[in-house]
């Protein structure tokens, strides 16, 4: 197998948030530098003016801090000093060595009867012990429901004794400008409030992460904070604190960039977790699509290259029966924009399995209105060929395809499986086969329609790519 630099960086690309001992990305969460304030810089702020006390957010924060936790989290790694050789290893394991490794976040209790806590996904990710701490001092072990990557939303169960829940705003209604709080437990110092604005919704397109509609704001978000509570004036939740973005690093301090995940979309992914025991299903329309260019939208009479042009529709698919053709220009989904194929995709990746998208098409320069329901995709490798009976495949995760990658991944393989004695492994990133070009499962799905006699996938394993034959 052979090296793959670009590559390399696709292992890393959902470390978001959590104050951990762990590598994270260049300018996502940097530490701040505290300095201490000058002797005598305190002031007095006076108790009344012009006969009215001073507004203060202390009667709702007496409300919401019992609701936000500190989520600390161990994980046990073994760490060699032949780093991931495994010949080198298995010669000497006296030299292995196993290692704690702790980190600290936050987390919202927002069902008290049953003891759920919403947090990021990063938070919890691959810990083998998670306890949360409250704010009365009392430390309860967690046992995790379900996360989802690709959103960076989790759930957490802890025993219900006498706790209190954050009810849940509809972040649908939150404007530019609107004041907001953070509440949360960075660097590990304790439970800290923070205040700020709104400063954007629907912000996308920030390196690294998943699917994204974040809400932007300038109130502080620090490593710690990831996975608490961004509230209203009201004392309810609207967001999930997730990540702060700083280019320069920490010799810039905080400089207002902070996102969080609105609740209209937590709420939607909490639900999913609990329902399906811990899985988020979604559907996909069954369409290729590529982004405008400026002689496209020329050609087509557009006053912009904004849009996703259909470049192949599946047979069988929800876009086939809706009417979709290739040659359609996507311009919004669910009265949302879309300038771009990633745009699209995103759209599609927010909403649940089975959902039904109100598409705004183009087609042949005349505006129309079409209706088309997401489907889920089959994983199990059996339904296609009888080569890859015992593997389950599944959507490369989109923090990933913001990275440049493209393909699916291989999710789980039974041991003694004819895909397993093939040499599949869960975690595999299968680029491409011989079965045809392919970006999602739905591709690839489609590849099987006439089984290659001789099937190879190209595949991307910890750093290298190299060729499988399935027999």
């Amino acid at each position: 197998m052979r090296k793959t630099p670009t590559l390399l960086v696709l292992a890393a690309a959902a470390a978001f948030g959590g104050f951990a001992a762990t590598a994270i990305r260049e300018g996502v969460e940097q530490q701040a530098h505290a300095e201490a304030m000058p002797v005598g810089a305190a002031t007095t702020l006076p108790a009344m003016v012009n006969g009215q006390a001073l507004p203060s957010l202390a009667p709702m924060l007496e409300r919401v801090l019992p609701s936000v936790v500190s989520v600390h989290t161990k994980q046990r790694v073994s760490v060699s000093p032949f780093g991931n050789d495994p010949m080198l290893r298995r010669m000497f394991p006296e030299l292995t060595q196993e290692r704690i490794n702790e980190s600290l976040g936050s987390g919202v209790i927002i069902d008290a009867e049953k003891g759920y806590i919403l947090t990021n996904h990063h938070v919890i990710e691959n810990a083998d012990d998670v306890s949360v701490t409250l704010s009365d001092g009392r430390t309860l072990k967690a046992s995790p429901v379900g996360s989802d990557p690709d959103t960076d939303v989790a759930v957490m169960r802890i025993p219900a004794e006498k706790l209190t829940a954050l009810p849940m705003a509809d972040s649908s209604q939150l404007r530019v400008g609107d004041f907001v709080v953070a509440v949360g437990n960075p660097f590990g110092v304790g439970q800290t409030v923070t205040s700020g604005i709104v400063s954007a919704v629907g912000r996308s397109n920030i390196p690294g992460m998943g699917y994204q509609n974040f809400i932007q704001t300038d109130a502080s978000i620090n490593p710690g904070n990831s996975g608490g509570a961004l509230v209203n004036l009201q004392g309810q939740l609207v967001g999930i604190n997730t990540a702060s973005f700083n280019p320069r690093g920490s010799m810039a301090g905080n400089i207002g960039l902070g996102f969080a995940i609105p609740t209209s979309l937590a709420r939607n992914v909490m639900q999913q977790l609990i329902t399906n025991k811990g899985v988020v299903k979604r559907g996909t329309l069954g369409i290729d699509t590529a982004d405008l260019s400026e002689a496209d939208a020329r050609r087509l009479g557009l006053s912009s290259p904004n849009g996703a042009r259909v470049t192949r529709v599946y047979a069988g698919s929800s876009a086939e029966s809706s009417g979709l053709r290739v040659g359609d220009v996507i311009t919004a989904a669910n009265g949302q924009a879309i300038t771009n194929s990633d745009d699209l995709r995103n759209i599609q990746g927010l909403q649940m399995a089975n959902a039904t998208l109100s598409l705004d098409v183009i087609r042949n320069g005349n505006a129309m209105k079409l209706s088309a329901g997401l489907k889920e995709q089959p994983r199990d490798g059996a339904s296609l060929d009888p080569r890859l009976d015992g593997v389950t495949f599944g959507e490369l995760p989109e923090s990933l395809r913001r990275e440049g990658a493209s393909g699916i991944i291989v999710t789980a393989v039974a041991p003694r499986s004819r895909a397993a004695l093939a040499g599949l492994r869960a975690g595999d990133v299968v680029l491409a086969g011989s079965n045809g070009p392919f970006n999602d499962l739905a591709s690839f799905r489609a590849g099987f329609s006439n089984p290659p006699s001789n099937l190879v996938f190209r595949v991307w394993r910890n750093g290298t790519q190299g060729e499988l034959l399935i027999r």
